[in-house]
């Protein structure tokens, strides 16, 4: 008897449940009291304090307006907090998501400070990013660098294993203002010209 081979069984894309679990007023629904959130830091959180902002957008060029970020980062010093908590100033973890209408996300936090990577070398400061969107079966992994960072962007080993720099320049956050405060755009291009570099790990 021949033995048959059963289909690999779909995975699931992002859809509407993660809005729904993980991002309640996005999708429409109360929040909950220790909801992880896009204010990664507090009024009285130590170090400089930015904006970020950011589109999401398909292969096409269109927004991609029901995409959801998850965001580390180290604080000023480059020292990660693995302990969330919500009454702290600082957490090194956050989320947010595109609105339905702008397609924008935005996020406030601190400008995190160089942090050594295993062999000790320094890394740029930087943000790790993962990506949830509709049609992405696995979620998408990138970092975000600052433009007025040049000097230590042009050293930092992770960059650098991007060979052709043009394409490491879709990492970098372009500095800004934003009602008074320091801000960075960072636009996400899942595919197609200009896209964004994802990394396998």
């Amino acid at each position: 008897m021949p033995i048959e081979l059963l289909p690999e069984t779909p995975s699931q894309t992002a859809g509407p449940y993660v809005h729904i679990g993980l991002a309640l007023a996005a999708a429409g629904n109360p929040s909950r009291p220790e909801e992880i959130w896009s204010e990664m830091a507090k009024p009285d959180a130590a170090g400089e304090h930015i904006v970020l902002f950011g589109n999401v957008y398909d292969g096409n060029g269109h927004l991609v307006r029901d995409s959801f970020l998850e965001l580390w980062q180290a604080n000023h010093e480059g020292v990660y907090d693995e302990d969330f908590d919500s009454e702290k100033a600082f957490n090194s973890f956050g989320r947010t998501a595109t609105t339905f209408d702008a397609g924008e996300w935005t996020l406030s936090t601190i400008k995190p400070g160089v942090v050594n990577n295993a062999g000790g070398v320094p890394m740029a400061p930087h943000i790790n990013v993962s990506l949830f969107a509709r049609g992405i079966n696995i979620h998408l992994q990138t970092r975000l660098y600052f433009s007025d960072e040049p000097e230590a962007n042009a050293k930092c080993p992770v960059l650098n294993l991007i060979e052709q720099p043009q394409r490491r320049e879709t990492l970098i956050a372009q500095r800004c203002e934003v009602n008074g405060k320091t801000a960075y755009k960072f636009d996400i291009r899942i595919q197609g010209e200009g896209e964004t570099v994802f990394f396998d790990f």
